[in-house]
This record gives C-alpha cells, sequence and structure tokens, in this order.
C-alpha cells in the first residue's frame, strides 16, 4: 500500500503542529469536473450529483480502511440545523450514504448523529487557517461519549481544505475517548504551490498513478 504521507504534500504549520487526526484520504484535487460536481451539489442542490461522488468517496474510504485498527463508525461532518434547513441536506452525508452501500463488505457502521454542530459559524471560505480555527472553536460535541470511547472514526466530508474542519472535529473526538480518527474526503484542495493543506494526506488517483508507474 502507498503511504498516506507523501514528499512534497506538508504544508510547514502541519510539520509544526501536526493534525489531531491520524491520516486523511482523498480521491483527487479539489479541480475540474470534481469541483464542478460538488458545486453542483452543494450550491445548486443536485441531488444526483451525490451518486459519483459517492462512489469516488468509497475509493477513498476503501483506501483509508486499510489503516483503521478494528471496525469504524463513519461519521460526517455535520451542518448547524441552521444551515441545514436553508440547503435542505448535508451533503456529506447524501454522499457518505451511497459510498457506504459500495462497502457493504467492509466493517464499517453509519454514525450519522454522532457528532453534533452546537453552534452555527459563519462560511469558511477566504479565511486563513487560523482564522477559521477560530471560527470553528467550541462549534463541535459528541452528545454520547459512550458510543465513541474506543472506537475507530472514519470522519467524511466533501472537501478538505486547510483542514482546521477535520482538525477541530477529530480533537473533540479523541477528547470524548475514539481510538483513532481518519479523514476522508471526495477532494482536497492544494495551495498554489502544490503543497497539500494537511500532513499525512494522500489522493487516491495520485497514489494509483504512482503503483500503474512502479509496475
Amino acid at each position: 500500500m502507498t503511504s498516506f504521507a507523501q514528499a512534497g504534500q506538508i504544508c510547514i504549520h502541519c510539520e509544526e503542529t501536526g493534525p489531531r487526526f491520524e491520516h486523511a484520504a482523498a480521491y483527487g484535487e479539489y479541480e475540474d469536473a470534481l469541483r464542478g460536481l460538488i458545486h453542483l451539489l452543494k450550491y445548486q442542490a443536485v441531488r444526483s450529483a451525490a451518486r459519483p461522488l459517492g462512489r469516488y468517496l468509497a475509493q477513498a474510504m476503501r483506501f483509508a480502511l486499510l489503516e483503521c485498527d478494528g471496525p469504524s463508525l463513519v461519521v460526517p461532518v455535520p451542518l448547524h440545523r441552521q444551515r441545514r434547513n436553508s440547503r435542505g441536506f448535508n451533503q456529506t452525508e447524501l454522499i457518505a450514504r451511497v459510498a457506504l452501500r459500495e462497502l457493504r463488505d467492509l466493517p464499517v457502521e453509519f454514525a450519522p448523529k454522532l457528532l453534533k454542530r452546537t453552534r452555527f459559524t459563519e462560511s469558511q471560505t477566504g479565511f486563513t487557517r487560523e482564522q477559521r480555527r477560530e471560527n470553528l472553536r467550541g462549534a463541535f460535541a459528541v452528545p454520547h461519549p459512550a458510543q465513541v470511547k474506543g472506537r475507530s472514526i472514519v470522519l467524511v466530508d466533501d472537501v478538505l481544505t486547510t483542514g482546521a474542519t477535520a482538525d477541530e472535529c477529530s480533537r473533540i473526538l479523541m477528547r470524548a475517548g475514539a481510538k483513532q480518527v481518519l479523514v476522508v474526503t471526495v477532494a482536497r484542495a492544494v495551495t498554489l504551490d502544490g503543497v497539500a493543506p494537511a500532513t499525512k494526506t494522500c489522493s487516491v488517483l495520485e497514489a494509483s498513478a504512482r503503483e500503474t508507474a512502479s509496475v
């Protein structure tokens, strides 16, 4: 298996502090057709876009679950009820449900209510990493820690940007007693200099290309 941490994919911030999650995997980069599909679902409410996105997420999850220690709980990053009511759905939950139908052969359990968004936060668009971290502080909670204690958690989202949301969710899950947290997204953003947003990230498409090239 290709390692999650690849040379040239670690940003300076994460080298210094490190995220709370153990690893992160994404299907591909947040650009072109993949970005377009995510926008169709997230901003134009084209729910049929969840089907291909879910299949892409399933590929990334299958890859990530090789690193999981035992049966896992799959937890989508939650929306605050105000934003969910406005949008009509949580796009990450829709994508995750499709993905899990593709992964029936694996020991995973869907837990969409395990993590709760406790307060409304401003859109993260345009925020720096530090502004995102501050915006998210205290925004998540685990209502029933006993459901988390000693479990492996696969935290899923549509896009990994700076990693601030994944990091804060992971912090709360680990504090509640999770054994490990892996982050899996459909896409990951990449900065202009080609550096991934968080340490220990891997694109499934990149990994596949490397393995094909090595044959």
